[in-house]
């Protein structure tokens, strides 16, 4: 609904800045609790970056080329030389078709919550005052008791590259890729790099990705870094580690990336995907005294309070985890510290993270190498995926589940799986990692009947191998 005539309207018990999860996490549940809410969008449409140009795109890309990939992969399929090959552009239609659907989904949301939607550019101009201009130019003040910030981030742009070349993109701009390059180079071996990596190779296309680090997403368990190192080598991205760029320039209808090493790499495009900004600089903080860090982002209290208490932020914007499923959590917390105040201290240790690589690769939990320096006495509990009948069904037996548990009291520590549904398959450990106590054991899947064939039964093969070392010792 319009606001910009209605004098009683400008006032709200709560306002919104940012319509992705963690926004809509906390609109809602401010709404449902009877808060009169205002939500402001930047652009034209509800769902924010993880709708429009992240996780929502970049999952559906992944789940068609995944697709693609099994069918050749199969002797049923392929026996007359029939092998399905598709385009990037091709399939982001399908893309964009889930898109509409989750905008128009989480329109309607807003609309049933009674949610004031408010459609452009916000800015503070006081301590609780929202200005809004719109596309039009009109502008509007708007006040509330509470203000949540829930932004989100964008591509990180170095100043040095010409992000408007042709063939020159980011994570977010990579969605209008109109050409079929037969070489890409992906500078930024993070989530994203890793994600795109596996995409365009699954589609035949030459890969190289350029990592800053010395290994793959050094944030996992070093087994499941080597595993994805090895698979994506396999299939054929070479990997280059520990290096930075010089120059990446567009020259004609190709791209030419110098790296400080002394390599030369000629491609037909570039993907940029080495770290994001948060989106804070149009909101005019610094009048109010937030600080805000090099890369766009702010420091909030475990109740994700800015250093002005009636102003959370949640997040992308304000850095790690950088998850849908945290954003999301982190603004429901909020409202929920609103409406009923003096809670315990957000609880999201145990968030999985789910990386959708190819095949994808989710984690919950102390990784080894955290154990090890921790000098926890820890046992090893592993199910390979080539050993189930549900994997060998399907034809998706890459891949494992690990679970790490404590010698003397069996608790569950970590959990790490990587492999066909591994984002899927993380929640049932998940589950019993949040029971209390003795509840929380390894023993637990030894003793619990799990459908046959099913990839779940991965746990009960984990557990049983796990204790078997204990015996044995």
């Amino acid at each position: 609904m319009s606001l910009e005539s209605e004098e009683k309207k400008l006032f709200f018990d709560a306002i919104v800045i940012g319509t992705g999860p963690g926004g809509e996490g906390a609109a809602m549940g401010l709404a449902k609790a009877g808060y009169k809410v205002a939500v402001i969008e930047k652009e034209n449409t509800v769902g924010g970056g993880c709708t429009h140009w992240g996780t929502i795109p970049s999952k559906a890309l992944r789940h068609a080329v995944s697709r693609i990939i099994e069918f050749n992969n199969s002797s049923l399929f392929t026996e007359n030389n029939n092998i399905l090959t598709s385009s990037f552009t091709k399939i982001l239609e399908h893309a964009y078709s889930v898109i509409n659907k989750q905008t128009l989904m989480r329109q309607d949301f807003y609309t049933r919550n009674n949610c004031s939607l408010i459609f452009g550019t916000a800015s503070f101009t006081g301590k609780n005052c929202i200005s809004v201009i719109s596309s039009s130019g009109n502008k509007q003040i708007y006040s509330a008791k509470n203000i949540i910030i829930a932004t989100g981030s964008r591509p990180y742009h170095p100043e040095d590259i010409n992000f408007s070349s042709s063939r020159i993109y980011d994570s977010d701009s990579i969605l209008n890729l109109k050409h079929s390059p037969k070489h890409i180079v992906i500078y930024g071996a993070g989530v994203i790099g890793c994600e795109y990596a596996s995409i365009f190779r699954g589609l035949g296309i030459k890969v190289d990705l350029i990592n800053t680090r010395n290994k793959l997403l050094e944030f996992l368990d070093n087994e499941i870094c080597d595993s994805l190192s090895y698979h994506l080598s396999t299939n054929g991205v070479l990997i280059r580690n520990d290096e930075t760029y010089e120059s990446i320039k567009q020259e004609k209808n190709k791209v030419i990336t110098t790296l400080k090493s002394g390599k030369v790499i000629h491609s037909d495009a570039v993907l940029f995907a080495n770290g994001r900004t948060g989106n804070t600089d149009l909101l005019n903080l610094q009048e109010l005294g937030i600080e805000i860090n090099s890369r766009g982002q702010l420091d909030v209290d475990a109740e994700y309070r800015t250093s002005i208490k009636h102003i959370y932020a949640v997040g992308d914007v304000i850095g790690y985890p950088s998850l849908a499923s945290a954003a999301y959590d982190q603004g429901r917390f909020v409202a929920l510290n609103i409406i009923k105040s003096n809670l315990q201290k957000s609880n999201l240790k145990n968030i999985p993270t789910g990386i959708y690589t190819i095949p994808e690769i989710s984690s919950l939990g102390k990784t080894e190498q955290e154990l090890t320096k921790e000098k926890v006495p820890y046992e090893i509990g592993k199910a390979n995926f080539k050993n189930l009948a549900r994997a060998q069904i399907s034809g998706t037996d890459i891949g494992m589940l690990k679970i790490l548990f404590h010698r003397e009291t069996k608790e569950i520590l970590g959990i790490h799986c990587f492999g066909n549904r591994a984002s899927e398959i993380i929640h049932i450990g998940q589950a019993i990692m949040e029971q209390p106590g003795e509840l929380n054991t390894i023993e637990y899947f030894t003793y619990t009947s799990f459908n046959y064939p099913t990839m779940a039964e991965a746990y009960r093969v984990a557990a049983l191998n796990g204790l078997n070392r204990i015996e044995k010792s």
